[in-house]
Parts: C-alpha cells; structure tokens; sequence
C-alpha cells in the first residue's frame, strides 16, 4: 500500500507540464483572437466600406464609337466627285468604198465634241480600319481616285460635215462614223484630263471636302489621308 501512495505523486508531477503546455496554447489562442478582434474594431468602417465596395453594383462610364457614325457620314456622299474636266474637240472620220485596194468614193464626217470627264473617290469603300478615332482627333484614310466618269455632252455636241464625195459615190455609214468620233472624243478628253492633272485635283478637292464633312460630328481634330492613283487608273 505503501508504495501505491507513494507513486501518485510521482504520476501527478510527470503529467503537469503537458497541462502547462495546454494552457499556454489556449492562452496564446485567446490572446490572438483578441487582438484580431482589437484591429477590426480599429479599422472600423473602412473595413467594412472596402468589403461592401468590392461587391457592390457599378455602372462604368458611358463610351461612344464614333467610327460607325464617321463612316456613316462619309458613304453618305458615295462617289464623291471632286474633279471635272471639260473639254470641246473636233474629230474627223472617213471612211471608203474600196474596188479590191482602189478606193472608189470616200466618206467624211466632221464632229465637233463636247465631252466631260469626272474624277473623285469612291468614299463607300471606306472600311472601319480606315477610320482611326481618338477622344481629340479623327483619322481617314482614303481610297485612291479614279476616273469616275466620262461622257459626251450631246445637246453640245453634232455633226459639223458630213460628205459622200463626188457624186456620192463613199458609202452611206454616217451612224457608224458618228459612233466612231464619239468614241475617239471619249479618248481623247480622258487622255487630256489625266495629262492636266485630274487625279492629282480630285486628291487635293478630296482632302478639303471630307474634312468638313466629318468636322459636322465634333470639335475633333481630322486628319485625312490620300493615296496615289493605282496603275493604269489613268490613261
């Protein structure tokens, strides 16, 4: 019995440091927790006004596009003549009736041309990567210019002399003479009009009359951009 007795206080003394060990652990956990709890209340409500911000429902600043409403404006003008050339020509045509190589009696035909030629770009193949907005400036480039028409006048223009020869003996082909001076006319005043300069005009008018244009949606800067003609653009 003796030594039963004697054992409980050994048994006691070797299990009190784990008992310490417990305490200082669920004193050091309180102690934590009580300064986490200490910081909350010290950051108070901008804690709480942060977390509620990250949250919450926002509505971001409006935004426009302006490059629909530029291109919009700017195919409104589609063909967009900027350059017209006016040019009045005489044109002479013949033509024979041959007996194998021996002409026989000759045709001539006398037309006095009226013919217009007109140039520009051709604004509805304005693509949106062709429009460059930033919130002060506006930026086009454009598509080369081209011949867009070319024509005779004919309430300006007529026959001035038509003659079958001595005793009328060429062959009746007035129409076909005729057709063949309009066509000659047509190549004539598009040769003159690309010698004179035209696509070089119809750039230059192209630049002036799209910069307004587009000035009518803003105060924007714009900025317009030609191109040279294409190859063969140009007889």
């Amino acid at each position: 019995m003796s030594d039963q007795i004697q054992d409980r206080p050994i048994s006691r003394v070797g299990r009190s440091p784990w008992r310490n060990l417990s305490l200082v652990a669920t004193g050091g956990f309180i102690a934590v927790l009580t300064f986490s709890l200490v910081g909350l209340w010290r950051v108070g409500d901008r804690f709480f006004a942060e977390m509620a911000s990250m949250f919450s429902f926002k509505i971001s600043s409006a935004e426009v596009d302006l490059r629909p409403i530029v291109i919009q404006q700017i195919r409104g003008a589609s063909e967009l003549t900027t350059s017209i050339f006016v040019m009045e020509t005489v044109v002479p045509t013949r033509q024979s009736l041959l007996l194998g190589s021996v002409p026989l009696g000759t045709t001539k035909l006398l037309y006095i041309a009226h013919g217009e030629v007109r140039a520009g770009v051709d604004l509805s193949a304005i693509a949106p990567q062709d429009v460059t907005v930033t919130p002060n400036s506006i930026t086009i480039a454009l598509p080369p210019p081209k011949i867009l028409d070319s024509k005779i006048d004919v309430k300006r223009s007529s026959v001035y002399e038509y003659d079958r020869g001595f005793l009328g003996l060429g062959p009746d082909v007035g129409p076909n003479l005729q057709t063949l001076a309009q066509q000659e006319t047509l190549r004539r005043i598009e040769k003159a009009a690309c010698d004179n300069g035209i696509l070089t005009a119809a750039n230059q008018r192209a630049e002036l009359v799209v910069s307004q244009l587009v000035k009518l949606t803003g105060d924007a800067k714009v900025t317009v951009k030609t191109q040279a003609p294409t190859a063969g653009s140009c007889s």
